[in-house]
């Protein structure tokens, strides 16, 4: 054997780009000796050594918004999900030898004894694993059917029947007099909106489901109304429509919040998976989109309790589309009109406006101050054009602090019902409105809020000042500071769903869009996937006593079946015992106990909401941990983008200017502009060393 072969290559860059055909040992076996004699004759003569297969060119360099490269961090490259081919021990080539066509080569004595020898030393052969995503078993039966064009339009179409087939479930209030609940609450502005002058809207009947939401909502409102007097009177007749369940105006109520998810939320998921994933396949985009139409939460609340959460969301989620698609002022209006809908977009608010201010600042002095007053004057025609009809000259000056007084109900309280934040779970065991004035309570919720979401806007500005560009360079297609936006806007909402004053129970679907949206573009077995993942279950799960309340029971255990079905997700597939994979069991079995402790015992007259608090208790550690790693996550990036230490100073900043007027360091953050842990691929990216410098030399 050692006669007949000599050793490999050494380790090093690739002279030739070129593809070379291998072959493999272990296909000796089922070849004809005269086969072997030719082939490997013929590999002698062409060309001596093997090499391995390369990557695409195409892929260096290529990398979607929604991925993390492993050298930010010096992590190791995760393990290809392909077998490693065996290999003798110890590696060899065939010598080059003159090729005759009398001359025969000598193998060993026999390939018997060098196929036992493989065989002892090759690791032993896997089972082929089925794949446990039905979403990605789905999509690929798509594509072997050659249908691959119809993947997206049937994903619609089944996301709207479960829709639809929600609906067909009872609804928040039903049947409950007097003031029945959020599924009145709706219908009711519809009818006050189109019967009484604006100026009164937000003053009529406040204790029967006074307008609470910015005039957004209420010019919805208005328009529905219109609609439905057209379509039957009775439906929004003012005052004794109140309470109103018949068939024809469920049907329409229902159909508007379907018509308006159609028209705003589905097309913003369709645009992120197309924007922010642009560089993977379009299999991995309409995963991504699967991922994201079929979320529990949301459908449960917007399609069963009934709420119209997606017209907030997607106007939130069109916001960072326009951002990542270099649109500034267009992402600012959009933000502007989630805003006018629901006040909760405020969740957004310190992430939004830290990422426009700090690409102000990255722009420089000059073309970052446009971009500030076009900004400014953006939002301020927009919030101005809202609330025009409660202002001079069309009401008088005093008449905007009606919507404002609505808007911001400070006097209801630190909390709604039972919701898994830190003022109600710490209610268990310090009574806050026993020892504290409400409007100390206010000033703190506003300080410790503040200090929740303020790290990651401070990581914006200190990325964007050390990234700065220099004077009179070309601006990049991204900024650096944009794959950091995602974890912003989690940290940022998951800090105000903590700890700011009155929030209720389904305000969570404010951090659960953003860890989602980082949960459609990561593998199975990622950390961002785990998290991903339990944040979704444990936010239905919070949500648990509303939707047994409302008698969603059903849904709630399909929906949740379903959406982790679409995934594969099964927290003993995580890396073995990580951290998020423990945390993940403890909290499945504590969930799992509390829901078999309400099927077989009553809780006690003293303590009505014992299994609410209980919900509380085992949720809101979930979210403070999620809320923690968020932190993380956002410094991590930090230091992977700009370093511990400090900022390249000015007068070097121009020697990273290329021909084309774009920074070099721009550049190389822009191949490597990413969200997660490697999420895209399996492999490390292939770079080639000798055209482009590393990244740690360029961010050092």
């Amino acid at each position: 054997m050692a006669e007949e072969l000599s050793a490999l290559p050494p380790d090093g860059p690739r002279k030739s780009s070129h593809r070379i055909r291998t072959i493999s040992v272990n296909s000796m076996r089922s070849l004809p000796p005269s086969s072997l004699h030719a082939q490997r004759s013929h590999l002698e003569y062409e060309r001596p050594e093997i090499l391995a297969p390369m990557p695409r060119p195409a892929l260096a360099g290529s990398r979607h918004l929604l991925e993390n490269s492993a050298q930010w961090l010096h992590a190791n490259s995760p393990e290809s999900s392909r077998q490693v081919s065996p290999t003798l021990s110890p590696r060899r080539r065939f010598s080059s030898l003159p090729h005759s066509p009398t001359q025969s080569i000598k193998f060993p004595a026999s390939l018997s004894s060098l196929h036992e020898a493989e065989d002892a030393e090759a690791p032993p052969p896997r089972e082929k694993e089925s794949e446990p995503a039905m979403a990605r078993r789905w999509l690929r039966w798509m594509h072997k059917r050659g249908v691959k064009a119809w993947i997206v339009p049937s994903a619609l179409l089944a996301a709207t029947c479960v829709k639809f087939s929600m609906s067909l479930g009872s609804y928040s209030g039903q049947g409950t007099p007097p003031m029945f609940g959020d599924y009145e609450a709706q219908r009711h502005w519809m009818e006050l909106t189109i019967h009484l002058p604006i100026q009164r809207w937000y003053t009529y009947d406040l204790q029967y489901w006074g307008l609470d939401y910015p005039p957004l909502t209420a010019y919805v409102s208005w328009l529905c109304g219109v609609v439905g007097h057209w379509l039957e009177p009775s439906w929004v007749a003012l005052d004794s429509s109140r309470g109103i369940e018949t068939e024809g105006s469920k049907v329409f109520m229902r159909s508007s919040v379907a018509l308006l998810d159609a028209l705003i939320y589905v097309p913003a998921l369709v645009m992120f998976t197309r924007i922010w994933q642009a560089n993977r396949s379009k299999r991995t985009q309409n995963l991504a989109l699967v991922t994201l139409l079929f979320q529990p939460a949301l459908l449960l609340i917007d399609f069963g309790h009934f709420q119209y959460n997606s017209v907030m969301l997607g106007f939130a989620l069109l916001t960072i589309n326009f951002f990542a698609w270099e649109q500034d002022l267009a992402g600012a209006a959009c933000f502007v009109l989630s805003l006018g809908f629901k006040q909760m977009a405020l969740y957004y608010a310190p992430a939004i406006g830290g990422y426009l201010l700090a690409k102000c600042l990255y722009l420089g002095f000059v073309d970052g101050g446009k971009l500030f007053l076009r900004l400014a004057l953006v939002t301020s025609l927009l919030f101005i054009a809202l609330f025009l009809p409660f202002l001079p000259p069309f009401a008088p000056i005093s008449a905007i602090l009606d919507p404002i007084s609505r808007i911001f109900p400070f006097a209801r309280g630190l909390f709604e019902d039972k919701v898994a934040n830190f003022w109600c779970a710490s209610n268990v065991v310090f009574k806050w409105k026993n020892w504290a004035s409400s409007a100390f309570l206010i000033k703190l919720s506003a300080v410790l809020t503040a200090l929740g979401f303020l790290p990651n806007v401070l990581v914006f500005l200190r990325i964007a000042w050390q990234t700065q560009l220099p004077q009179g360079a070309k601006a990049p297609s991204h900024t650096p500071i944009l794959p950091l936006l995602p974890y912003a806007l989690l940290t940022s909402s998951m800090s105000f769903f903590l700890f700011s004053f009155q929030v209720h129970e389904k305000t969570i679907l404010l951090p659960l869009l953003p860890i989602t949206l980082l949960l459609s573009g990561a593998p199975i077995d990622s950390t961002i996937f785990g998290w991903g993942a339990l944040a979704n279950n444990v936010a239905v799960f919070s949500m648990w006593p509303l939707l047994k309340r409302d008698g969603l029971g059903v849904q709630y255990i399909a929906l949740t079946v379903l959406w982790n079905s679409l995934l594969g997700y099964n927290p003993l597939r995580l890396p073995s015992r990580s951290f998020v994979q423990l945390l993940s069991l403890a909290v499945y079995a504590a969930a799992l106990g509390l829901h078999v402790l309400e099927l077989l015992i009553t809780p006690p007259a003293r303590y009505p909401d014992l299994f609410a608090v209980l919900n509380v208790l085992i949720s809101t550690p979930v979210f403070v941990l999620l809320w923690l790693w968020s932190i993380k996550c956002g410094l991590e990036m930090s230091w992977a983008l700009g370093g511990l230490g400090n900022a390249v100073p000015r007068s070097q900043r121009t020697s990273l200017v290329g021909d084309d007027d774009t920074p070099a360091l721009i550049r190389k953050m822009r191949s490597v502009s990413s969200i997660g842990s490697a999420q895209g691929r399996r492999r490390a990216p292939f770079v080639e060393s000798e055209q482009e410098p590393s990244i740690d030399q360029v961010l050092s």
